[in-house]
């Protein structure tokens, strides 16, 4: 199970670790347990740290790696050149819908 303290430490490997803004990352874990649809649970934690900016600094580095730990865990084959190719499309394209940021994260899969 994925923890606020466990993303903050992985956001340590990239930066410092400074949560500015919290709210969103409470939300998007509360968020998880409300669907056992975990595209959807991955999407929620892509859309806080991604668009909500949780951290001061290392968002998309962070989102990508939650990204690679959910598809390594869940067992699914990916393509980690689409990873960083879809945090940039959420960015560019200003997508803050769960349910297209899901879909993007499906196209990950090989």
């Amino acid at each position: 199970m994925i923890t606020k303290e466990g993303i903050i430490q992985l956001n340590k490997k990239f930066d410092n670790g400074t949560v500015v803004n919290g709210s969103s990352l409470s939300f998007a874990l509360s968020s998880l347990k409300g669907t056992k649809d975990w595209f959807k649970q991955l999407a929620y934690l892509v859309r806080a740290i991604v668009v909500d900016h949780v951290f001061e600094e290392g968002n998309k580095r962070t989102a990508s790696a939650i990204i690679i730990y959910f598809f390594e865990a869940h067992k699914v084959a990916y393509d980690p050149y689409k990873v960083d190719k879809i945090i940039t499309e959420i960015i560019l394209k200003n997508i803050v819908s769960v349910e297209q940021i899901r879909r993007k994260l499906k196209d990950v899969i090989r």
